[in-house]
């Protein structure tokens, strides 16, 4: 399904896909997450937990659009050591959104803002063009997010 989000919305038809994990090695997470993503996740996270006689753990946490639920699973039992996935149903709240570019000293960075019945409510520049470009600059990452924010307020007052 595939949704405008130029246009404020709520999705009902996601599910929250929780799965506890232990005996696992907690360096595989950060590769089980990009291929969560890469199969159409909206969103991964994990959350440390303590599990029964004490066990030290990780609870999975996938949100995602129901009708990729299987591909959801394929990932999470082939890469996973969980037994069990619990699922909840979910509905979820999307701000319109667009892509802005601001200019900056290292040149045009994009700007993702949200918007609340029209209204400018969130911000943030796009992380990995930030990193490209403090890295081959070698700024700090934090300068040329300061710039790029600073930027595009500027740009927005004269909107």
């Amino acid at each position: 399904m595939s949704f405008n989000h130029r246009e404020e919305h709520i999705d009902d038809q996601m599910l929250i896909m929780q799965a506890n994990l232990d005996d696992m090695n907690p360096e595989w997470v950060s590769y089980i997450m990009d291929k969560l993503f890469d199969r159409g996740a909206n969103d991964v996270y994990v959350v440390p937990i303590i599990m029964k006689k004490g066990r030290p753990g990780m609870m999975l946490n996938v949100l995602v659009d129901a009708g990729r639920l299987g591909e959801m699973e394929d990932v999470i039992f082939s890469e996973t050591t969980t037994l069990g996935i619990r699922y909840i149903h979910a509905s979820c709240h999307r701000l319109a959104r667009d892509f802005e570019r601001v200019d900056t000293p290292w040149g045009p960075l994009t700007v993702k803002a949200g918007y609340h019945q029209g209204k400018l409510v969130q911000f943030a520049p796009e992380f990995k063009e930030c990193e490209q470009i403090a890295k081959q600059h070698q700024v700090p990452l934090k300068v040329v997010y300061d710039e790029v924010r600073r930027n595009f307020m500027e740009k927005q007052k004269l909107s």
